[in-house]
């Protein structure tokens, strides 16, 4: 043959197996430009990103909106990526503006979980791992333990469940929703700047592959975990045009410690997510503390700066006290600043800011520390066990120093309970004296239940006004206040500063023996205590320490990955839409049976475009027979176009795997007249890997690209004849698809136009097309019962949205 191409014949019969025609269940016009569109894994909805940044969830049935989450200055407006959990309950998206990555809940608009990244996400691919289930018992055990031995996490206040969705509930489970089943699942991240990231459950980071050359267009983590198949665009040089390169990476040690790897990125998991917990019980005691309590060290300093006599602040209290008589000038601060009004106010405020702050420190600091406490510990001992954990990169020294970290946090929550306690006893005792005191000023009545007034109470106000009355000129220049009276919002201060008033350790037996004896100073057994720091500087220290510790096995995995395969494709054109559409081919597949990895890709080649389709074993020492493939498209169905020669090709535009045996493509027809036919075909693998084309090899040359040795690829050339269908009226360019629940979203050119199809419907012989038209205006009523499977629940709420949003969307569609 010349050209020296290897051509299988044209295998008419071969792709008309007994697949049925595809039923157009829904069809709309949108009013944004989609940019991406991804089948939810078990459901019949689809999630698409438009170019405002606006993420959407549809229904199959007639197209219905569910929900739509707005793009917003927090989270982000550029989307960049998006991937479903395996199990369909979590969507993800990559925002580019902000570089963070949100995991939003499918059953209503809202973030569960976010974290950012260094660079923006170009391409996000979530997979699970196919393994026995036995060896993930030891696994679920282990899970079981933790919630026998730990007390449930308590919910943080109803208020607070906009910043914390996963705690705001009043069952602490949340965590495990969000990690979803004991296997591993990963969310794999590949960016514009040389890196690729895996996340285990979407949360925790187990490895940062660096050095991947180019910009990431798309990946897959195999399900075995053996190799990891990545396409990047790689600019060799500013004048010329990118080169699209398929690479292979060895991750060969995710494999084979894979119950280490589940057992750890689940240990590390919960460890995050009960410092997220922490972080948010801490903002809720830091909202409980009011600005009002530090009114009466403001009133204080005014009186400090404007009053004429020499007295001291603490002399004109102490006076009031002893004689029950006040200067005019403390008389006018009490009364005309202060008033008994405001005093209550005060009085009622302090107790009520200080109650719950105390119930957080006990409820939810506490419980969460220790659990905190108990992971780290259970990870200190796989630590231990060096010939499974030490080649992850698992580091006793570092995890020990993070349970140090996390004792000297719960010395400093204690040291706050101590410090509240005090202060309301004091601050009672305080503001019923004045108030009485104040009562007599102004003639009123004092009511016989607080005029009673021990000698014991009296001395309790004097301590209180010796210790917090004292004038501190050094405080004023720190701070521009002469009192630190109110001692509680000092720990809850984010900031590096030493605490205005430490605790006074003058005396403590305990506290003198420790800086005496220098050998305990140095004892692991003894948790370090930093006496002149805020709550929150220790619980920054604590995070910093844990974070370290947790970035180890990322860092030692992600060295241990390799690039084992190298393939430069094709030259990619510079003429381009700048904009990205996230659907464009190559497109990747993981076939879980077979273990083989699939690339699809077109080369435009005298401006007919073939559909390539490469495959390599995920076992890199393995190769797959036929790792290259080209394949032609013609139809001896359609006899008005060409009638002179009754065969008519095709232009492939579009290709995805529907499930492991068959390819769905978008075909364009190759003719030089206007109105191009669109057409939406199933392509059955069993058609293109037959015994004729076993024997068709291709010898690669890896001195050169793919599309310079393009003649030499085997082509087989396939009839399309019963599993396709013309898509009238739409200038349909892309295609998503879910073979799970045989379902198709074809896009238009335009990128506004959709169409919806579900692919394997028992057809009741030749239907009129009327019909058809009419069935998918009824599909509606029809899916709602038959195809959504009634356990799967889109909450209630969001289905009425559903139904206020789609008058809209009529109206937008009009």
């Amino acid at each position: 043959m010349p050209g020296g191409r290897k051509e299988a014949p044209p295998l008419q019969g071969a792709a008309t197996a007994t697949m049925p025609a595809f039923r157009q269940v829904g069809e709309k016009q949108l009013p944004q430009e989609i940019i991406f569109m991804a089948w939810s894994p078990k459901r019949d909805l689809i999630a698409l990103a438009n170019k405002v940044g606006e993420v959407l969830l549809h229904r199959l049935a007639n197209f219905q909106r569910v929900w739509s989450l707005p793009p917003s200055e927090t989270t982000g407006k550029e989307v960049t990526a998006l991937a479903w959990r395996p199990d369909g309950k979590i969507l993800a998206f990559g925002l580019a503006d902000t570089k963070r990555v949100i995991l939003c809940d499918v059953e209503k608009p809202e973030s569960l979980h976010s974290f950012s990244v260094d660079a923006p996400i170009t391409y996000m691919h979530w997979m699970e791992v196919t393994e026995e289930s036995s060896v993930l018992a030891s696994c679920f055990n282990a899970e079981d333990e933790s919630n026998l031995l730990l007390p449930k996490l308590p919910a943080l206040p109803k208020n607070f469940s906009a910043t914390a969705k996963i705690f705001s509930e009043e069952k602490s489970d949340e965590i495990m929703k969000l990690m979803g089943d004991v296997r591993l699942n990963a969310l794999v991240l590949g960016s514009n700047s040389g890196f690729i990231e895996i996340y285990a459950y979407g949360m925790y980071k187990i490895a940062t592959v660096t050095g991947v050359a180019g910009s990431c267009l798309a990946l897959c983590l195999s399900s075995d975990l053996k190799s990891l198949s990545v396409i990047t665009k790689v600019e060799v040089s500013p004048e010329s045009e990118p080169e699209i390169t398929y690479f292979q990476f060895d991750t060969s040690l995710l494999s084979t410690y894979l119950p280490e790897v589940t057992r750890m990125a689940r240990k590390f998991t919960h460890i995050s997510t009960l410092l997220q917990y922490i972080k948010l019980s801490l903002t809720c005691m830091c909202e409980a503390w009011e600005e009002i309590l530090m009114q009466m060290d403001s009133r204080l300093t005014k009186f400090v700066q404007e009053k004429n006599t020499t007295t001291s602040v603490q002399d004109e209290f102490m006076q009031l006290l002893l004689w029950g008589k006040a200067s005019l000038e403390l008389q006018g601060l009490l009364m005309s600043q202060l008033t008994v009004k405001g005093l209550k106010k005060l009085g009622q405020s302090m107790e009520s800011s200080y109650s719950s702050i105390q119930k957080l420190v006990i409820s939810h600091l506490q419980s969460g520390s220790e659990a905190l406490l108990y992971h780290l510990s259970e990870l200190k001992g796989m630590a231990l066990w060096k010939q499974k954990y030490e080649s992850l990169g698992l580091d006793v020294t570092g995890i020990e120093e993070a349970i140090t970290a996390v004792g000297s946090f719960i010395l400093k929550a204690n040291e706050l309970l101590q410090v509240i306690d005090s202060s309301m006893k004091n601050f009672k005792a305080f503001f019923r004296w004045l108030y009485v005191a104040m009562l007599r000023m102004s003639e009123d009545h004092v009511p016989p239940e607080l005029n009673k007034m021990t000698q014991k109470d009296i001395t309790f106000v004097a301590d209180f006004l010796t210790e917090h009355f004292n004038e501190a000129p050094e405080l004023y220049n720190r701070k521009g206040k002469y009192f630190n009276v109110e001692r509680v919002g000092q720990y809850l201060k984010d900031e590096d500063d030493d605490l205005v008033s430490p605790p006074n350790t003058e005396g403590n037996q305990w506290f003198n023996f420790l800086q005496n004896g220098s050998h305990l100073k140095e004892s692991p057994l003894l948790f370090p205590y930093y006496p002149q720091k805020s709550l929150h500087f220790v619980k920054r220290r604590m995070e910093g320490i844990i974070d370290q510790c947790l970035q180890k096995p990322a860092d030692v995995i992600g060295k241990s990955v390799h690039q084992a395969v190298c393939v430069p494709l094709y030259k990619a054109s510079r003429s381009e839409d700048p904009t990205p559409h996230l659907f464009k081919l190559p497109f990747l597949w993981n076939d879980k049976t077979s273990n083989l990895h699939y690339v699809l890709f077109t080369m435009l080649e005298n401006s007919i475009s073939k559909i390539y389709i490469l495959r390599r074993h995920t076992d890199i020492s393995r190769s797959a027979n036929n790792g290259i493939l080209a394949i032609n498209f013609v139809s001896f169905a359609n006899n008005n176009i060409n009638e002179s020669s009754g065969v008519s090709s095709y232009s492939c535009l579009d290709a995805h795997f529907y499930d492991d045996e068959t390819i769905t493509v978008v075909l364009s027809e190759n003719s030089k007249q206007e109105g191009k036919e669109r057409i939406l075909a199933q392509l059955p693998l069993s058609s293109v890997y037959t015994k004729e084309t076993q024997e068709l090899e291709f010898t690669w040359n890896s001195g050169q690209r793919l599309d310079e040795q393009v003649d030499d690829i085997p082509t087989c050339t396939i009839s399309i004849e019963s599993q396709w269908r013309v898509l009238e009226n739409m200038k349909a360019q892309y295609v998503a698809v879910n073979g799970i629940r045989k379902v198709s979203c074809v896009l238009s050119s335009n990128l506004r136009h959709v169409r919806v199809f579900e692919m394997d419907v028992e057809d009741d012989g030749e239907a009129e097309e009327e019909e058809e038209d009419e069935a998918a205006q009824h599909a509606g009523a029809e899916l709602n019962q038959s195809v959504d499977n009634p356990n799967d629940s889109i909450c209630a709420g969001a289905a009425q949205q559903a139904g206020e949003t789609k008058e809209h969307e009529v109206s937008l569609d009009a």
